[in-house]
């Protein structure tokens, strides 16, 4: 009878903390984008945060590119995926050729890999980049890329 009435007494106490657990929404209206810095990137972009870094210090964002827009090149410490979402972009590996990303695809660029992404010359493209931070960093900036090394 005892170890019922102790049960019993456990899971009456342990009720409360399970019920205040919930799912939670984040309405994309309270997501408000801004104009990506011309420190980072070349031409008009928009940024809107998706998630923030409560799970394993991982974020994610939403990143519309309008045609010839493009990120500086930059690294992730931990690497970055692309989920493009809509349109047509470009990215390019430093030292390789640029290639195309369409909507649909999945794009990984491992730790450290050296990068740039962006819209064509001709159709915007938007992406979620997912990434994850250490030490507070999800990022490390390069430099612009050229024009001339676009237009390659």
């Amino acid at each position: 009878m005892k170890l019922i009435l102790a049960s019993t007494l456990a899971m009456a106490l342990a009720a409360p903390a399970a019920l205040a657990q919930t799912a939670e929404v984040t309405g994309a209206a309270q997501r408000s984008g801004v104009l990506g810095s011309s420190d980072f990137f070349t031409g008009t972009v928009y940024v809107q945060p998706v998630f923030d870094a409560r799970m394993a210090n991982v974020n994610a964002g939403s990143v519309t590119f309008m045609p010839g827009a493009r990120s500086h090149w930059h690294t992730h410490p931990v690497g970055q995926w692309l989920v493009v979402t809509s349109g047509t972009g470009w990215y390019q590996v430093r030292g390789e050729e640029k290639k195309v990303m369409n909507a649909g695809d999945v794009v990984w660029f491992p730790a450290d890999l050296d990068h740039w992404h962006g819209a064509t010359d001709g159709q915007s493209v938007t992406h979620l980049a997912i990434q994850e931070a250490i030490d507070g960093t999800a990022v490390t900036w390069g430099d612009p890329v050229s024009d001339e090394d676009y237009a390659q």
